[in-house]
């Protein structure tokens, strides 16, 4: 072979020989070069690249050492290894247009008011002007940001903490795992229909998980270690538990010395009356209370809260020690700036306005064809219906480039169906287009039907 087609840049920060040896194994890999073909002498390759010969010989060791090239006394070098085969034309795969992206219509995305990037630029430029711990910070988390935390629990969810007494995790389902290695053993009851990372969670922690009916009272948990509860605004039939119910399952966790596994879930979105208190402020010694910055700051800030029954903070804190489990200094300290300057309670307040737009448009436009499973809170609303009618509704919202979400994904046992439609990480054209889509696929069903009861759940 007399030339190959190589190109060799001078200025790169590689060195030429490395860059003539990549160039070659892509060559051989390729198939452009096949197992027996003769490679040009280094001193014309050179030439034509008009390079030193040291520059050629060097990538041509490189290759022989790592078996690509061989080289044969008195005939010159050879490729050693063959390259992969092109794939025949026929089952080349096609190129296709670069789809657009589905619009989603979560229950996790939330709102955060563009006219307050500026804070947000700003607690990183403050981060970066601060020197990170030289080690292994406090586990519990950054001191200053579990002040700030205990002071926002207070004033938002009537919830008097001390600063020691809170843990910072990586998120709701960080703190879950935490508390679920210092539990006693046993089963734990988990909402159906619930939340679906918690069950996933409890699994993966080797429990056993016992369906707890989402819409009933809790009158026993009998045989369980723990059960976990999203009694503000229970994900995702949007129900608050009542203050009687509250007290019941209390009453029911003390006789079984189980612990209640709060999931403070997007509690400070109500927007027709105040948040309903923490139910861990009802009783700090049996309830384990899990907080996120998710809602209100970002999802990937990965950042939560959790506050564990004196009795298991020893355990806890032994165990985080060991690990070295610990939420991101970077990120920890950009929710304390985020939250010393008043950031987050602003962009609670402007998402909660939003929110109390967008939930009656989605109310007017659906109430004609299902049934609200709960009050309109939070950043997304139920619907109850027939899983055929929810099925062709999704459908026809993935056709229209829309991702909602299926009632029946987040049940078990419970055999509740419907849509979940959320309307927190949308524009308002965006959610006013999908509703027009959903709409127009409930109609050909007619108006709501009533939605048979759901089986009763298994013992």
């Amino acid at each position: 072979m007399s030339t190959l087609p190589l190109r060799l840049d001078r200025t790169a920060a590689v060195p030429m020989p490395a860059q003539l040896a990549t160039q070659v194994r892509s060559l051989i890999v390729g198939g452009t070069l096949l197992r027996g073909d003769r490679l040009p002498s280094s001193r014309a390759l050179a030439a034509d690249l008009v390079v030193s010969r040291a520059v050629v010989e060097q990538g041509y060791e490189q290759l022989v050492a790592e078996g690509w090239l061989e080289t044969r006394r008195g005939a010159g070098t050879f490729v050693a290894s063959g390259g992969l085969a092109p794939p025949p034309a026929a089952t080349r795969p096609s190129r296709r247009p670069v789809e657009r992206p589905l619009v989603l219509l979560d229950t996790g995305t939330p709102w955060i008011d563009p006219r307050q990037r500026a804070g947000w630029r700003r607690a990183w430029r403050e981060v970066s002007a601060v020197a990170p711990p030289p080690g292994y910070d406090d586990p519990r988390g950054l001191p200053e940001l579990r002040v700030a935390l205990a002071d926002r629990l207070g004033r938002t969810r009537g919830l008097v903490v001390e600063p020691d007494e809170i843990v910072v995790t990586a998120g709701t389902g960080d703190g879950l795992r935490q508390l679920l290695r210092v539990l006693p053993p046993g089963p734990i009851g988990v909402e159906d229909p619930g939340y679906r990372a918690a069950a996933a969670t409890v699994a993966d922690a080797g429990r056993a998980t016992v369906d707890v009916p989402a819409a009933a009272p809790i009158t026993s948990v009998r045989g369980l270690a723990g059960i976990y509860v999203t009694p503000a605004h229970q994900h995702p039939l949007g129900r608050v538990m009542p203050a009687a119910e509250r007290l019941d399952l209390l009453a029911a966790a003390r006789a079984a010395d189980a612990i209640v596994i709060e999931d403070d879930y997007d509690s400070e979105f109500r927007y027709d009356v105040a948040p309903v208190p923490a139910l861990a402020s009802l009783d700090r010694e049996r309830v384990a209370y899990l907080g996120t910055a998710a809602k209100a700051v970002a999802p990937a800030l990965r950042l939560g809260w959790l506050v564990v029954p004196p009795a298991l903070a020893g355990p806890l804190q032994e165990h985080r020690l060991v690990t070295h489990d610990g939420a991101s200094w970077p990120a920890q300290r950009a929710l304390l700036t985020l939250l010393r300057d008043g950031w987050v309670d602003k962009v609670v307040r402007a998402a909660r306005r939003t929110y109390a737009e967008r939930a009656p448009r989605v109310a007017a436009a659906l109430s004609p064809y299902a049934e609200l499973a709960g009050p309109l809170a939070g950043m997304y609303s139920t619907w109850l219906m027939p899983e055929d009618r929810a099925v062709a509704a999704r459908d026809a919202a993935l056709a229209a480039g829309f991702q909602v979400g299926l009632l029946s994904s987040y049940a078990r046992s419970s055999g509740h169906t419907g849509l979940v439609i959320g309307f927190g990480g949308v524009s308002d054209a965006e959610l006013d287009a999908a509703l027009a889509v959903l709409t127009r696929a409930l109609a050909v069903g007619g108006p709501a039907r009533p939605d048979p009861a759901p089986p009763a759940p298994r013992d």
